[in-house]
């Protein structure tokens, strides 16, 4: 998908305004122009079929936390593991 030049693609698929137009011409030329150009590069891919591969799901819950702590899969902090200064 690298060697594609979704700008031209895009500009040659559908009519733009001329804010659009100036975009995927020029390109972005502050911060908010540039997630504008990712907006239009979203619409793109969609336009194309192309899809995000899955974001696996690493939440868990406060119960499942409590359940690991109980079991002791987590090492607790202790008075023994800190060294106070001799003031």
């Amino acid at each position: 998908m690298s060697d594609i030049n979704w700008r031209e693609e895009l500009l040659d698929s559908a009519k733009f305004n001329q804010k659009e137009d100036k975009f995927l011409k020029d390109g972005p030329k502050s911060l908010t122009d540039s997630w504008f150009l990712s907006a239009l590069y979203t619409r793109w891919k969609k336009m194309k079929g192309y899809r995000e591969p899955p974001t696996s799901n690493y939440q868990s819950s406060f119960l499942e936390w409590e359940h690991r702590l109980a079991k002791g899969e987590f090492y607790v902090l202790t008075e023994k593991d800190f060294s106070y200064p001799d003031w």
